[in-house]
């Protein structure tokens, strides 16, 4: 089933998710739409892995609804210490550093996962959302990584 659904994407000319695992599939109904889990380690951030969830479209689904080339932009995220934190070259600034994306369209919309560093609660935060050309969607999730009182290295000295 699984080479199945990734033959009917690279038609459909969805992106695979590079830099992720696929740890789950579970199945929500008979039209073959899945719930896909993958596991994301952030590339910068040795030591934590964040599970992402989303909603695959199976064929008939896609056949059904008329909308052949794009997934719903519903996820979910959570994000933990998988072992010891080494924190590389971290963009520093409010709006974040993209860590993982994804294709859920034929063309613009992209799956994203940004990490943003709370420098006051020593905090590493992983939000997740649809980016789209235009009418952007307000779905999203969040999760985070505390890092007070962690055994965290710093490649480049913990910011003041």
């Amino acid at each position: 089933m699984r080479l199945a659904v990734l033959g009917a994407a690279f038609l459909l000319g969805v992106a695979a998710p590079a830099p992720a695992e696929e740890v789950g599939r579970v199945g929500v109904d008979w039209l073959g739409n899945d719930i896909v889990v993958e596991a994301v380690s952030d590339p910068k951030v040795e030591g934590v892995t964040c599970h992402f969830a989303y909603f695959d479209r199976g064929v008939i689904d896609r056949l059904q609804k008329g909308n052949w080339f794009e997934n719903p932009s519903n996820s979910a995220i959570s994000c933990h210490q998988t072992g010891p934190i080494t924190i590389g070259k971290i963009d520093m600034g409010e709006k974040g550093e993209e860590v993982f994306k994804q294709g859920i369209s034929l063309f613009w919309k992209k799956q994203v996962v940004k990490r943003i560093y709370d420098k006051k609660n020593d905090a590493l935060i992983y939000l997740s959302h649809s980016r789209q050309v235009q009418d952007g969607s307000a779905k999203m999730a969040i999760s985070t990584v505390p890092l007070y009182g962690q055994n965290v290295v710093w490649t480049d000295g913990k910011p003041q």
